[in-house]
């Protein structure tokens, strides 16, 4: 019961933590760009991706990996391209109705939360190392998933910055509450 209640407020914590970083300081905007034509990239998203998905261009399928001649046309012309990545799905409705993707937020911070606070709960830890080791899985969600949006799929510096400050000083936040929640002492059972 401890490590849930620990994870509960961690949660909460992590969740009102990526509210203030993306409503009221540039972490979520940091390394967007918009096109000087959004109605027209946006048409020509419409007629040249009809399927949802992400999408890389230029693009080298599996098969055309061992096509040499093709291989160096790609290397030709990839020099004079520029890279896109592209999520494309389909319209979502209402974008002021966020209601579902706040809940899976929200389940993902508490999912993430209840991993940390079982981790941190193993241990001997005081509240000083307990909060540090949440910022460590920060620092390790980092690593994992955002560092390597940079280094496959070229995401933007700023991204990748705004990435680090977002999981850091989230987990940091967390981590408090963890150790905090976990270092209380418990009443006694007669």
């Amino acid at each position: 019961m401890r490590i849930l209640v620990a994870a509960l407020f961690s949660a909460a914590i992590l969740f009102i933590w990526g509210f203030v970083a993306h409503t009221f300081l540039p972490l979520g905007e940091m390394g967007v760009r918009v096109p000087i034509n959004e109605d027209a990239v946006l048409e020509v998203v419409k007629s040249a991706t009809p399927t949802p998905g992400i999408y890389m261009l230029p693009y080298v399928s599996p098969e055309q990996w061992n096509d040499e001649a093709f291989m160096k046309s790609f290397a030709e012309r990839s020099q004079a391209q520029p890279f896109v990545y592209m999520v494309v799905s389909p319209p979502y409705g209402d974008p002021m109705q966020m209601t579902p993707q706040l809940t899976k937020q929200f389940a993902s911070n508490f999912l993430g939360s209840l991993i940390a606070a079982w981790l941190l709960a193993a241990t001997r830890f005081g509240f000083a190392t307990r909060v540090l080791g949440a910022a460590a899985m920060g620092v390790f969600i980092w690593v994992g998933s955002v560092v390597p949006m940079a280094v496959w799929y070229r995401f933007p510096t700023e991204f990748i910055v705004a990435g680090l400050i977002e999981h850091v000083v989230g987990w940091l936040l967390g981590g408090i509450a963890i150790a905090w929640w976990l270092g209380r002492k418990q009443p006694r059972r007669f």
